[in-house]
C-alpha cells in the first residue's frame, strides 16, 4: 500500500508539484502570521486556512480558482464569529455545528466552488472548537486568516501557477439521480448530518473537550464518495490511517515535541504527504495528516499518549457515524452509482473516437485530447465508485469478479483511445475510407451499452480482421474491448455491479 502512494504515475509530476507549492504557502503563510506577532493559535489557524485554500480550491480554470479563493474568508469568517459567539452555550454551539455540516454537503451540488466554501465554513468552525476560541480572540485570527489566505494566493497565482501551462480539466459532477430527496447532494447532506449528530453526542461521552474529533472524522469520509459502497470504504481507510498515525505518533510526536525545529520539519514533512498522497491513497493521507496534528498538540503543550488514545476512539465514532448514516438514512446504492460512471466513461470513449474520427478526416478544429483527460478522470471515479467491489475485505466474490473484469476493459478502451489520439494528432495521418466503418461500429457498441436496459440490444457485433493501419488497430481493439464489456455490463440476466 505504501509502495502505490510513493510510486504511483505522476504525469507531469503534478503530485509532485501540488505537494511541494503547499509546503512553501503554508510555510511562508506561517512565517508571516509570526513575523505580525500572532500567537501559536493564530499562526495555526492562518497555516489551516492557507492549507485549506491550496488543497480544496479545484475549479477547472485558474480564474475560477481565484474567485473562489476570494470567497473563502466570505464565507469562513462569519462561521468564525457564529463559532466564537456560540462558546460558552453548548446546545446552541452543537446544533449550529449541525447546520454548518449539513450546508456545507449541501453545497456541494454547486460543483468544485460549492464544495471548496463548504469544507472551509466546516473547517472554521472546527478548528474554533480545536483552539477555544472566543470573541475576544477574533481580530487576531481573522487578520491571521486574511494574512495566509493572501499569501496563499501569491504563492498560487503568482509565484508558482503550474495551472496556466496545463490543459483545463473537465469538471466531473455527481451523478444526477433525481430531484429533491432523490438527489445525490441532498441524501448526503441528510446524511452527515445525522451521521454528525450520532458522532457529536456519543463523541462528547468518551470526552466533553475533544468531542469535534468525531464530527470531523463523520464529515470527511463524507467528502468525496457519492454512494454507501464509497462511504463504507472511506470510513475504514479514515480509521485505519489514523491508527496508523498514531503509532506514528508515538515514535515521533512524543520524543520532539518540545523541539520546535524538529517539529516544524516533521509538520512540514506531514504537508507534503497529505498533498501527495491524497489523490492516490486515502488512508497514507490520513496517517500523514494525524501525525501533523499530534505535533500541533505538542506545540500547543497539551501532548501525551492518552490524547493520541482518545483520538483513536473519536475517529471511530465518526468513521461509524458516517456507515449508520448511509446505510440507515436515504441510502444511495452503489449501484446506482457505478451505472452512472460508467455510462458517462462509455460515452466519453464515443466522443474521443468521433473527434479523433474528425481530425483525421481533415477537420483542423478537431481536437481529441480534451477528450482524452475527461476520460482519465471519468475513469478515476469509476474506480472509486468500485472500490468497494474490489476491495480485499468485499465477500461478494462474484460481482467483485465483473467488477475487475469492467475495470481491466475500461482500462483497455482508454489505452487505445489514448493512441487513437496519438495517431491523429500526427499531421501525416490521412483519412482511411475504413475509418468511419469502425467509427459507426464503434457508437453502435457504445449505445447498446448505454441504452436502457428494456431497449439495448441483446448483442454487440464483434469487429472483423484487425487491421496493420495504426489507427485502425487501434478502433479494432476498442471495438473488442466494448464487445466484452457486454457480458459484464449486459449479462443475460444483467446482475447488478453495486448493492
Amino acid at each position: 500500500m505504501l509502495k502505490r502512494a510513493l510510486v504511483a504515475p505522476d504525469p507531469g509530476r503534478a503530485r509532485l508539484r501540488f505537494a511541494s507549492r503547499a509546503v512553501l504557502g503554508i510555510g511562508l503563510a506561517v512565517a508571516v502570521c509570526g513575523a505580525a506577532g500572532h500567537s501559536l493559535a493564530a499562526a495555526i489557524t492562518g497555516g489551516l486556512a492557507a492549507l485549506l485554500a491550496l488543497f480544496t480550491v479545484a475549479d477547472p480554470t485558474v480564474r475560477g480558482q481565484a474567485v473562489t479563493t476570494a470567497l473563502l474568508p466570505v464565507v469562513g469568517l462569519p462561521v468564525l464569529a457564529l463559532a466564537a459567539a456560540l462558546h460558552e452555550l453548548p446546545l446552541a454551539r452543537d446544533l449550529a455545528f449541525l447546520a454548518v455540516v449539513g450546508a456545507g454537503v449541501y453545497a456541494r451540488r454547486w460543483g468544485p466552488r460549492g464544495h471548496s466554501l463548504g469544507v472551509f465554513a466546516f473547517m472554521m468552525y472546527f478548528a474554533a472548537q480545536f483552539l477555544h476560541v472566543t470573541p475576544g480572540g477574533l481580530a487576531e485570527l481573522y487578520t491571521a486568516v486574511l494574512l495566509s489566505l493572501a499569501v496563499a494566493a501569491t504563492v498560487r497565482f503568482g509565484a508558482w501557477c503550474y495551472e496556466r501551462r496545463i490543459p483545463v480539466l473537465a469538471v466531473l459532477p455527481p451523478p444526477a439521480v433525481g430531484r429533491g430527496l432523490a438527489r445525490i447532494t441532498t441524501r448526503q447532506a441528510v446524511q452527515a448530518t445525522a451521521g454528525a449528530g450520532f458522532a457529536l453526542a456519543v463523541g462528547q461521552l468518551l470526552s466533553d473537550q475533544r468531542w469535534y474529533w468525531a464530527v470531523g472524522a463523520t464529515w470527511w469520509v463524507f467528502v468525496n464518495t457519492t454512494s454507501r459502497g464509497e462511504t463504507l470504504v472511506r470510513g475504514f481507510r479514515r480509521f485505519l490511517g489514523t491508527v496508523l498515525g498514531i503509532v506514528l505518533g508515538f515514535l515521533i510526536a512524543v520524543p520532539l515535541h518540545d523541539e520546535p525545529v524538529a517539529a516544524a520539519v516533521v509538520v512540514a514533512v506531514s504537508v507534503f504527504g497529505i498533498f501527495y498522497t491524497a489523490a492516490v491513497s486515502y488512508t497514507w493521507m490520513m496517517l500523514a495528516v494525524t501525525v501533523m496534528a499530534s505535533m500541533l498538540y505538542g506545540l500547543l503543550g497539551v501532548l501525551d499518549p492518552a490524547l493520541l488514545a482518545l483520538r483513536v476512539g473519536e475517529t471511530a465514532v465518526g468513521a461509524l457515524g458516517a456507515v449508520l448514516a448511509v446505510l440507515l438514512v436515504l441510502p444511495v446504492t452503489t449501484h446506482s452509482v457505478t451505472d452512472a460512471w460508467v455510462e458517462r466513461a462509455l460515452r466519453c470513449v464515443h466522443a474521443c473516437t468521433a473527434e479523433a474520427a474528425a481530425r483525421l478526416a481533415g477537420d483542423a478544429t478537431a481536437d481529441p485530447a480534451p477528450r482524452v483527460a475527461e476520460l482519465e478522470s471519468l475513469l478515476a471515479r469509476v474506480r472509486l465508485s468500485l472500490a468497494p467491489l474490489v476491495h480485499p475485505f468485499s465477500p461478494l466474490r462474484a460481482r467483485k469478479g465483473r467488477a475487475r473484469h469492467v475495470l481491466a476493459l475500461l482500462d483497455d478502451c482508454a489505452r487505445e483511445v489514448r493512441g487513437l489520439a496519438s495517431v491523429a494528432a500526427d499531421p501525416e495521418a490521412s483519412h482511411d475510407a475504413r475509418l468511419a466503418a469502425a467509427c459507426w461500429r464503434v457508437e453502435t457498441a457504445v449505445e447498446a451499452l448505454t441504452a436502457p436496459a428494456p431497449y439495448a440490444r441483446s448483442t454487440v457485433t464483434a469487429p472483423g480482421t484487425v487491421e496493420a493501419e495504426p489507427v485502425l488497430a487501434h478502433l479494432h481493439a476498442l471495438e473488442q474491448a466494448l464487445v466484452e464489456l457486454a457480458v459484464p455490463l449486459r449479462g443475460a440476466q444483467r446482475a447488478s455491479l453495486g448493492a
